[in-house]
């Protein structure tokens, strides 16, 4: 068996390269993070001969008023005057409202963006702007080599969305809790090396009954800082307390932070909502989606410690479909309706009227 990396493990040198600012192969594309980019890598990506382009989503580009040929993703033209600055401002939108506009912007149009859409899911599973500066070479594997670069296929990001959903208990303890205690923490890792999730076992639930279940994503504001701003720190506690008042229950903990943007996004997203714009509007404006996170995360879990069917603890209809699509039957929707401050009340109005949050 070779020692070096296999496909998945050089999707995670990947992630930790762009997140260091350090140039990545993707297909034939040399490739940098907009936001970790500096003068030397950009002066070093010109000097490779090929046209640099910014690549970045449909949402963001819909911001700037740019035309998104390739669907999902737009190819931006650099011009050549163009600085890190420069990209990094079409990339962050904390300045949208008080400098002109960038463009007007010229899109490629036509042409193989199957490399660009992989860079950018890179990014995101990265924790970073959706956004790239990418120059195509006529020799990536020369490239890489000269240059020391990771390299990774279009093959391997394929293979890399379904590692993300590939999780295996490391190891699982016995913790005493102020609910219950009769509580044990199980540690999940998944196959792509991404963070691990964890999951919070209330007394010795039947396998073969539907469980009391829910999938809480880590909010450190909410959770940790107790933040008025939503409504997670409250849904946590509130659902471990009615798991240990019926003696058995599951809460998986996910570390998919702000709907799966990570913190520093979701702390820019909380800047763009403080100059008027909605949970969901920020996110667009970031390029994100309304909600990132991967729920097949959580169903691998269940499945995994032997649960097939649920009580789900949930307001979130897509939740429930997830868990039903990727092979849990959800027998029974428990409501969670508490945390409802004066500052947090458009954005839960906002997830009502925009995702369909039953609250």
């Amino acid at each position: 068996m070779p020692l070096g990396p296999d496909g998945t493990e050089r999707i995670a040198r990947a992630r930790g390269d762009l997140r260091m600012g350090v140039p990545v192969m993707v297909g034939a594309l040399v490739v940098v993070a907009a936001e970790t980019l500096t003068p030397d890598r950009m002066a070093a990506l010109r000097a490779l001969g090929g046209e640099p382009v910014l690549a970045i989503t449909a949402r963001r580009a819909t911001t700037l008023k740019a035309r998104p040929y390739d669907g999902d993703i737009a190819r931006l033209r650099l011009p050549p005057e163009a600085t890190p600055d420069w990209v990094r401002g079409v990339a962050e939108p904390a300045n949208d409202l008080d400098q002109p506009l960038f463009g007007p912007f010229h899109t490629l149009r036509g042409g193989e963006a199957a490399a660009y859409r992989a860079a950018i899911a890179l990014a995101k599973t990265a924790q970073l702007l959706p956004a790239v500066l990418a120059v195509e070479v006529t020799d990536p594997a020369g490239i890489a080599r000269t240059q020391d670069l990771t390299r990774i296929t279009l093959a391997d990001a394929a293979l890399a969305q379904t590692d993300a959903a590939t999780v295996a208990e490391v190891v699982s303890a016995r913790v005493p809790l102020a609910v219950s205690r009769a509580g044990r923490v199980h540690v999940f890792r998944p196959a792509d090396g991404s963070e691990e999730h964890y999951a919070v076992e209330i007394g010795s639930p039947p396998r073969g009954a539907p469980v009391l279940a829910r999938l809480h994503s880590a909010c450190f504001t909410g959770d940790l800082l107790g933040s008025l701003k939503c409504d997670c720190g409250a849904q946590l506690t509130a659902a471990l307390a009615q798991m240990g008042a019926e003696g058995a229950g599951v809460l998986l903990y996910l570390n998919q932070e702000g709907r799966g943007i990570g913190l520093a996004n979701k702390m820019r997203a909380y800047s763009l909502q403080d100059q008027g714009f909605d949970t969901v509007e920020a996110n667009h404006r970031l390029g994100f989606e309304d909600d990132e996170r991967d729920f097949r995360i959580g169903a691998a879990i269940l499945r995994e410690m032997g649960f097939s069917a649920v009580r789900l603890m949930t307001n979130n209809p897509a939740k429930i479909e997830m868990m039903r699509a990727n092979g849990i039957d959800v027998s029974e929707r428990v409501p969670l309706k508490v945390g409802h401050t004066p500052e947090n009340a458009r954005y839960l109005a906002t997830k009502a009227e925009k995702s369909g949050h039953m609250l």
